[in-house]
């Protein structure tokens, strides 16, 4: 009997039941001294699934995932998706308030969390009654809330894998744009598993590697790059709770780990240890740099450090899930500053202003497309219909390709602030500032930072009369917004520089003169 095509059998988490019968015992996961072989992370997810399926959840309903880096974040994340349910992984970083607003705007029906957030869940959960079921890792045996017992319960369970299609939803994310408000970015199983052939296919990948998990798995750049293909054809995936370099470079020795992801703090962090030379890392084939541009010192000093590693920078987004472009290991060093060529199966160029693709080396906006690009955003169609031109999604940064088709970003999406790998919108800034009475005007900025390489900056201009003080802007900041979207600094301005039209010039106000507060 021939295939029928209309059956909906993409659902990525099938990668469990072909490892589980190939590799039993083969390791999984390793988190803190745990580990888990393919038998054994395949039937926790499935008693977990069977557990959400008994609480009521089922196909296209959304579930959150308020953790820290751990073995049930990724069980949580495929018991949700065995479902055919949709998982919001958050981040643990922010404020309450933004917390509420990405669970209401979600729609999101429950959440799985660890003890150490569970009095900022409840509390978001008197004000969103919508908001009903949660689980909770670390929680007595005795609460009926407690993660373990609910998979221990129904550990023997096998669960079917949910049928699903191309375009049904995997995951939702959300991004800091240039909105006052982050936007929803659906997923599809067909993004993923799109994503997944382009990584496989780019890196080689195969059930011998071992990647290190260390930057945090809310983020793409943790759990896809390429933590999922690697975990999709077989491979093992070893968890670090936080990114320490120290810890970091202890587990690549220890664990014969293959392959990592690190922003380019990360990175820089890991340079800057002590006693770096005694560490035996020839194990480590494959860095993968993401989050945002990596200076080329940074590239030349880890080429230097990590000799057996191809240092890959690439270039990605959350509505691509990440990983578009990659600089190929032959031109590491002659094509230094590019962030390479697309995966298989992305087209990429620079258009224009009027959308138009623009010749070898001119500056324009770089444009994707292709089976891994979302189709648009979370109940928002006039973001979405912005987003994309005659099929093309706009990234909204500034590139050019050159005449041997590698692509170099020049300038990032406006008013987008990089900070540790973390995105962080100036309005959404902004939009907390112009909440103090005596605030006239405010602009946030990015900075050169040492160890973040940027972080937020603002310059306030005060209404006539009035008056505040650093202190009071910066205690408002941090009662409504993450701490890495703080300001850790403010500039008192008579005036904004603005062109004729009367926009803000954030770029004069990123060549001012540092001033200390």
């Amino acid at each position: 009997m021939l295939f029928d095509r209309d059956q909906d059998m993409y659902n990525f988490v099938r990668f469990l039941d072909r490892s589980s019968d190939r590799w039993p015992d083969r390791e999984a996961l390793l988190y803190v001294g745990r580990r888990l072989t393919n038998r054994e992370l395949s039937t926790r997810v499935s008693a977990l699934a069977a557990s959400l399926r008994d609480r009521g959840f089922g196909r296209g309903d959304v579930v959150a995932l308020l953790m820290n880096n751990c073995s049930e974040f990724l069980e949580a994340a495929f018991a949700i998706n065995k479902l055919g349910a949709i998982f919001l992984p958050l981040n643990y970083r922010l404020a309450p308030p933004e917390l509420a607003y990405i669970l209401k705007h979600s729609g999101a029906r429950g959440i799985i969390t660890e003890i150490e957030f569970l009095g900022a869940v409840e509390d978001i959960q008197r004000r969103l009654p919508g908001l009903g079921e949660v689980l909770v890792v670390g929680l007595s045996a005795s609460d009926s809330r407690a993660y373990e017992p609910a998979v221990e319960g129904q550990l023997g369970t096998r669960m079917p894998t949910a049928e699903v299609g191309t375009d049904d939803v995997q995951r939702l994310m959300y991004t800091s744009g240039t909105t006052a408000r982050p936007k929803g970015v659906p997923i599809t199983y067909g993004n993923v598993l799109w994503k997944v052939f382009g990584h496989v296919v780019e890196f080689g990948i195969n059930a011998t590697d071992r990647i290190l998990m260390s930057g945090p798995l809310y983020h793409v750049g943790a759990f896809d790059l390429p933590g999922t293909g690697v975990l999709y054809v077989g491979g093992s995936a070893v968890i670090l709770r936080k990114f320490d370099p120290a810890e970091v470079m202890k587990t690549i020795e220890a664990e014969h780990i293959t392959i990592i992801w690190l922003a380019p703090a990360m990175v820089n962090s890991i340079l800057n240890m002590q006693g770096l030379e005694k560490v035996v890392t020839s194990s480590l084939r494959l860095i993968i740099n993401g989050g945002e541009k990596m200076p080329m010192p940074l590239i030349e000093r880890i080429l230097n450090t990590f000799p057996n590693a191809w240092m890959a920078d690439a270039y990605g987004l959350t509505e691509t899930v990440s990983g578009d472009t990659f600089l190929d290991r032959e031109h590491v060093l002659t094509k230094i500053g590019s962030v390479g060529k697309p995966v298989v199966h992305l087209d990429i160029r620079v258009a224009d202003e009027a959308g138009r693709a623009v010749s070898t080396d001119y500056l324009g906006e770089v444009q994707l497309r292709g089976p891994k690009v979302f189709n648009g955003y979370w109940k928002d169609p006039a973001a979405s219909a912005a987003a994309f031109v005659d099929g093309w999604f706009r990234t909204g940064d500034i590139g050019r390709i050159d005449a041997d088709g590698f692509l170099f970003i020049e300038d990032r999406k406006k008013d987008m602030i990089v900070s540790g790998g973390e995105n962080v919108a100036s309005s959404e800034v902004e939009r907390v500032l112009y909440q103090h009475g005596a605030v006239l005007e405010a602009a946030v900025v990015g900075v050169a930072d040492p160890r973040w390489g940027e972080v937020p900056k603002a310059f306030i201009v005060l209404k006539p009369g009035q008056s505040a003080t650093v202190e009071e802007l910066i205690e408002l900041c941090r009662s409504q917004l993450a701490r890495f979207k703080v300001p850790k600094s403010i500039e008192f301005v008579t005036e904004l520089p603005r062109n004729p039209s009367g926009k803000v010039l954030k770029r004069e106000l990123r060549k001012r003169p540092q001033v200390s507060q």
